[in-house]
């Protein structure tokens, strides 16, 4: 890898989700002051709202909306209206 094209301050961080405890480590730049033990090691912590161990996308929990069928209950309620 080339030298010199990264900050000074990349370095091993921990993200934890907030909403199930999940924890992963990877590089990042992220400033924060907290730390965690993690595998053995201590890390800098950077604390997420939502990842994707927890997102409804990727864990399979999303549910999809019916648009069309939403239009044609409309249309078979009101559509007949005329003014």
């Amino acid at each position: 890898m080339k030298k010199g094209i990264h900050p000074e301050n990349y370095r091993p961080v921990v993200f934890r989700d907030m909403s199930n405890g999940d924890m992963f480590l990877t590089k990042s730049t992220a400033k924060t002051n907290e730390t965690v033990e993690f595998e053995g090691e201590t890390y800098p912590v950077v604390k997420v709202e939502i990842s994707n161990t927890s997102h409804p996308f990727y864990t399979g929990k999303s549910t999809l909306v019916d648009t069309a069928g939403r239009v044609d209950r409309f249309m078979s309620r009101y559509g007949k209206i005329k003014k």
